[in-house]
């Protein structure tokens, strides 16, 4: 096969050169970036500054694969989606983080190796196996996590130049463009990029950023079609994971609570599979909380035990941020002695570590901050919900001095407001309104705040808005420019080629017919070998599967004899078993056996059957004596998989004993016809009687028998063929008639 594609590539291209001579321009298209399974991950590490960092080692997790980076700061791995990337220096961990396709990662370093003047920080931006289309990019790309207002201003200026750029320097650039407008949550323009960028490029990881931002902007629906359509192409595991990940968190959007579980799931399997911790952590708190939000509080708890026990050995960070999840997973199934538990476990460790707040990821993967004032308040809250009024009163003061020391008003109005309740509630109404009253002064502080806010969003989204709309002009303007350039390059070629083929069409059409000619000849030549070469493959492949499903069935047998404990039953059903595997295995190898060695194996496979069902039926073998049994052949095991369906299948649940016959009949010189006759129960009641897995190994058993003989067919112009009717009206008993040439 690999022979005749390369000559016929080979053809191809020399009729080409005939028709239309060597062409005058080649264009090139870069490869999009992506990271498969096979592939090599380049990346670069500076620190906060850009300052490249040389010497630091890296590694992946679970394989002894491991590199430095050079003086440029810049590495090479073997490395694929979902793999873990550890950083060390100086045999210190820096920190590690997951391969899941982003363009750049922000890491803090935990080694304090890298020393103070560079923050404790390394910053790494990917650089693929191409050249960076310009310093703007470069600086578009390391401001994308520190400000992506200002990495919009790069992407603008760098579409402002004059320069050229291929599909993938584009689509590099609307994505980032994505990437940003996702951090500042303007999801319709994120929306709106990432699909300009799929116009350049089919990238699988493009593909699922415009899902996720589709979601990010309340389009479920079409979010989940992108989804399903993606999960329908070859991907990574980490691909997989995330997909279903998105499908859940879009069913969970849509209250779909039993498809959201479904799709939790089967991500949590694919992280389990490749072990994928921090989204094996993640995954089991969401599926918590959605079992928790049908009632499920068993097995939600199950899942948050799970959660809890993974980040044992985790950072502080992670594991407040496990452990803030873990709570709202409690405090939504109204489990406050486990919530208060869990939020009073986060307290000590940050006040043990001498912190007032952390940054975590949230479940959209943004910020949110876990502070020492809103535990205190939630911790507040659980004890006033459990009615335990003495017990959340110096907890929410607590909150409301840390808050104000902290200058946060949000979380000050909410534990006054929480406290004044309280009071009202034990009737301390003095108490209650001196708190109400700096409720309501804290409340029209924070509308201040929030009226400034919602103005500055409101520029901001302005600005935006005005920004993007620059970036579609450039876009349209650097189309159309480029189109015009193609058309003066296409006028250009096509001069040129039509000279060319005015000079050599005459010997170019000669030339092709010459060798098409002998293309034909050698393809059907090699066509006619190799379809002989598959078929005898497909057969011994299709009978290596037949032998293991015959011997499991027969083993059943002997094993129901031996839990009976009728040992003298079971030895002699041994004896005529093995004798039966040693004819097998010696017959295994040919493709057709003497019909009278196959009349032998089918005695003797009866013979045993009938010794476990003597109650069930009984059997009768005919043979017509003008049949010559040694002058046909047969394909070895080809009967008896009907006879196993007729005893297994339509005898074996009948109530009264049945009846199984076979005739071997001569119609003439060159053909037999064999019937295999049961007066069962009938195919449609055993199909109904059957398990799902019966079902499976049925339809298997079946397909393979059709496959063989289809294949037989093929090769040697229909030997044989096959119907399978139902033996009475009434849809009971079973006749398979089998009708057999010779070659």
């Amino acid at each position: 096969m690999n022979k005749n594609l390369k000559l016929m590539r080979i053809i191809s291209l020399v009729i080409l050169f005939l028709f239309f001579g060597i062409p005058s321009m080649v264009h090139s298209q870069n490869r999009p970036y992506t990271i498969d399974q096979q592939s090599i991950y380049r990346d670069r590490i500076t620190d906060d500054y850009g300052k490249a960092l040389s010497g630091i080692k890296i590694s992946v997790k679970g394989k002894e694969i491991y590199t430095f980076s050079d003086l440029n700061g810049d590495f090479s791995i073997k490395a694929s989606f979902g793999d873990e990337i550890i950083l060390s220096n100086n045999g210190q961990f820096i920190n590690s983080y997951f391969l899941d396709g982003s363009r750049n990662y922000e890491v803090e370093d935990q080694s304090s190796t890298i020393g103070k003047e560079r923050q404790e920080k390394s910053s790494k931006r990917v650089l693929y196996s191409k050249k960076r289309n310009g310093s703007y990019m470069d600086s578009a790309i390391f401001y994308t996590t520190k400000d992506p207002f200002k990495s919009i201003d790069f992407i603008e200026q760098q579409l402002q130049s004059k320069k050229r750029y291929s599909n993938s320097d584009l689509e590099e650039s609307y994505s980032l463009l994505g990437d940003n407008y996702m951090k500042l949550k303007q999801y319709d323009l994120a929306v709106s990029n990432y699909q300009t960028a799929l116009k350049k490029s089919s990238s699988i990881d493009l593909q699922i950023k415009l899902a996720k931002a589709l979601a990010k902007n309340g389009q479920y629906i079409i979010s989940t079609t992108n989804y399903n359509t993606i999960l329908k192409k070859q991907l990574s595991p980490w691909q997989r994971l995330v997909i279903n990940e998105g499908l859940g968190t879009n069913a969970s959007n849509q209250k779909h609570l039993n498809s959201a579980l479904s799709y939790y799931e089967k991500a949590l399997q694919i992280a389990k599979n490749n072990t994928i911790t921090s989204k094996i952590t993640d995954l089991n708190t969401k599926i918590a909380t959605i079992l928790a939000s049908k009632g499920n509080r068993s097995e939600s708890n199950i899942y948050i035990q799970n959660t809890l026990q993974s980040t044992v050995s985790e950072q502080i960070q992670k594991r407040a941020e496990v452990q803030n999840k873990v709570a709202e997973a409690y405090q939504s199934t109204k489990d406050y002695d486990s919530e208060i538990q869990i939020r009073k476990q986060t307290l000590d460790e940050l006040e043990e570590a001498q912190l007032e707040s952390i940054s975590v990821e949230s479940d959209d993967n943004n910020e949110t901050v876990v502070s020492t004032s809103q535990l205190n308040l939630d911790i507040g809250r659980a004890y006033f919900d459990k009615n335990e009024y003495e017990k959340a009163i110096p907890y929410l003061e607590k909150s409301i001095s840390k808050a104000n020391e902290f200058n946060n008003l949000e979380i000050q109005k909410n534990a006054i407001q929480k406290l004044s309740e309280l009071y009202n509630k034990i009737g301390n109404s003095k108490k209650a309104l001196q708190n109400y009253q700096e409720y309501a002064r804290l409340v029209n502080e924070l509308y201040k705040q929030k009226e400034n806010e919602i103005k500055a969003a409101v520029t901001l989204s302005n600005e935006l808005r005005a920004k993007q709309n620059r970036i579609n002009s450039l876009e349209k303007d650097r189309e159309l420019s480029e189109s015009r350039y193609q058309l003066f390059q296409s006028e250009q070629e096509l001069t040129v080629a039509n000279f060319r083929r005015q000079k050599l069409l005459i010997y170019g059409l000669i030339a092709g017919l010459f060798l098409l000619g002998i293309a034909m000849f050698y393809m059907y030549r090699s066509n006619k070998q190799r379809r002989l070469a598959n078929n005898l493959l497909a057969l011994k492949s299709l009978r290596s599967q037949m032998n293991p499903h015959f011997i499991f069935n027969a083993l059943n047998s002997v094993n129901s004899f031996i839990s009976q404990n009728d040992e003298r039953t079971a030895n002699r059903y041994l004896t005529d078993f093995s004798t039966l595997m040693r004819n097998v295995l010696n017959n295994s190898e040919e493709d057709f056996i003497p019909l009278s060695k196959e009349i032998e194996l089918l005695k003797l496979y009866i013979k045993l059957e009938h010794s476990r069902f003597k109650d069930k039926f009984n059997y009768v073998i005919t043979i017509d004596d003008h049949i010559q049994v040694d002058d046909f052949l047969i394909p070895p095991m080809l009967l008896q998989p009907y006879v196993e369906n007729a005893v297994w299948h339509g005898l074996r649940y009948k109530k009264t004993k049945g009846n199984l016959q076979i005739d071997f009949k001569q119609k003439d010189t060159e053909t037999i016809v064999i019937s295999i006759t049961d007066d069962g129960i009938g195919r449609k009641k055993s199909k109904e009687l059957k398990t799902q897995n019966q079902k499976k190994q049925l339809s298997k058993g079946m397909n393979n028998i059709k496959k063989r003989i289809s294949i037989l067919n093929e090769m040697y112009s229909d030997k044989v063929d096959v119907f399978i009717s139902d033996l009475s009206n009434d849809k009971s008993g079973t006749k398979v008639i089998l009708t057999l040439k010779k070659d």
